[in-house]
């Protein structure tokens, strides 16, 4: 147990060496390129083919993060546009046209038949969002995910090339020495000739050209394990790369069209219920039409006696201009306001001083108590948007 022990922490220990051996080696063959001490293998078409690669990549994933941030922008929306829907509900007063089409558009969103099966408003949000993840966000998504092994295998190729280019150069470095050697080898030195019986000079030549060899046939074989691996890497991207490149085309037509039809189809459908809430507020606004052209009407049809056409000009507070009437309670604040209940007929004065004026309020008297005291002491301001002419 303790010999497979030490032969595991030894087979770990050898690996751990070989890795450093590698790295070094990769380092000082680049130190030598940079220097041009060294060739380089280069490949023109390849790097071509990284550029490419790259800027797909970049390309890819800036689709990928706007498109993610488009389908935020679509949960956004159909959340504000639930608290406008709500808003106008809680708003839209019992009296006015449409009341109860109005909440059955807010609170049940118009059921509607559309292609066979009942949706609302909600469903077409969530089927629009999911529609976007299903067809667009899917695909892009896994369009991106060949792109870290393709780029961990570029990583490899490029170090398995400085590794050939190292095994190439120390191989064609022991070429040149073997043949150096060979030399000397065939000329003993006279130092070997005088220390050397006639005997041994042979072994002892013998052995040198051993030893030379077995370093020449390492060499050799390092050189074609490392262009074979390289080569492998080499001609596997080669077919890759132009394939992945092409491809992009597909992808951007088939994203961006399925994106372009769920779009058109979600629109088409919301645009049926905007026009379904802007009939309903054009039969408001032609209501409120009629109804003032019905009080002018009976206004005109009335005229007063001649007691009392000569007397109106009593009977109206001075500054006067027109009738509102309140449509919303509004509480008093401050001491120069005036107090509304829902119903309330207000007499308009016009502001003594003009500038003294606040957009957006009025200046006027209740007529019940213009009427029963004529006295516009109690006149007060008052929100405009809490009445409605008469």
């Amino acid at each position: 147990m303790a010999e497979t022990g030490n032969s595991g922490k030894g087979v770990t220990a050898g690996k751990l060496a070989s890795s450093v051996q590698k790295r070094l080696s990769r380092a000082q063959e680049k130190v030598l390129q940079k220097l041009g001490k060294a060739d380089e293998t280069r490949d023109v078409v390849f790097e071509e083919m990284v550029a490419n690669f790259n800027k797909q990549m970049g390309e890819g994933t800036k689709l990928q993060k706007d498109l993610k941030a488009y389908m935020i922008a679509v949960k956004t929306l159909h959340e504000a546009s639930r608290r406008l829907q709500d808003c106008l509900a809680d708003m839209y007063e019992p009296e006015w046209f449409g009341k109860e089409e109005m909440d059955a558009m807010v609170e049940e969103m118009i059921e509607k038949e559309m292609d066979n099966n009942l949706e609302d408003t909600d469903t077409l949000w969530l089927d629009f969002h999911q529609n976007i993840t299903d067809k667009s966000m899917l695909s892009i998504d896994t369009y991106l995910a060949q792109f870290p092994d393709i780029k961990a295998r570029i990583a490899k190729r490029d170090r398995k090339m400085v590794d050939f280019d190292s095994a190439r150069h120390h191989f064609a470095s022991l070429q040149k020495g073997k043949k150096k050697d060979e030399a000397k080898i065939a000329k003993p030195a006279a130092l070997l000739e005088m220390a050397a019986p006639s005997w041994a000079q042979g072994l002892l030549s013998a052995h040198q050209v051993a030893q030379t060899n077995l370093s020449y046939n390492q060499a050799e074989e390092e050189l074609g394990r490392s262009q074979k691996i390289f080569e492998e890497l080499n001609v596997e991207l080669q077919d890759q790369l132009p394939a992945l490149w092409d491809s992009r085309v597909g992808i951007y037509v088939n994203a961006f069209q399925s994106l372009a039809g769920h779009q058109e189809k979600f629109h088409r459908e919301m645009s049926k219920l905007s026009q379904n809430l802007n009939d309903i507020m054009t039969k408001l606004e032609e209501q409120r039409q009629l109804n003032e052209e019905a009080n002018h009407s009976k206004a005109a049809s009335s005229p007063p006696t001649g007691s009392e056409s000569n007397s109106s000009e009593y009977k109206l507070p001075p500054g006067f201009l027109y009738k509102v009437k309140a449509i919303h309670e509004y509480a008093a604040t401050d001491g120069d306001e005036l107090e509304l209940n829902v119903g309330d007929v207000v007499l308009v004065l016009a502001f003594d001083a003009p500038d003294e004026q606040d957009d957006g309020w009025l200046m006027g008297v209740q007529e019940s108590l213009w009427i029963r005291n004529k006295d516009i002491s109690s006149k007060g301001v008052f929100p405009e948007n809490f009445t409605q002419k008469l």
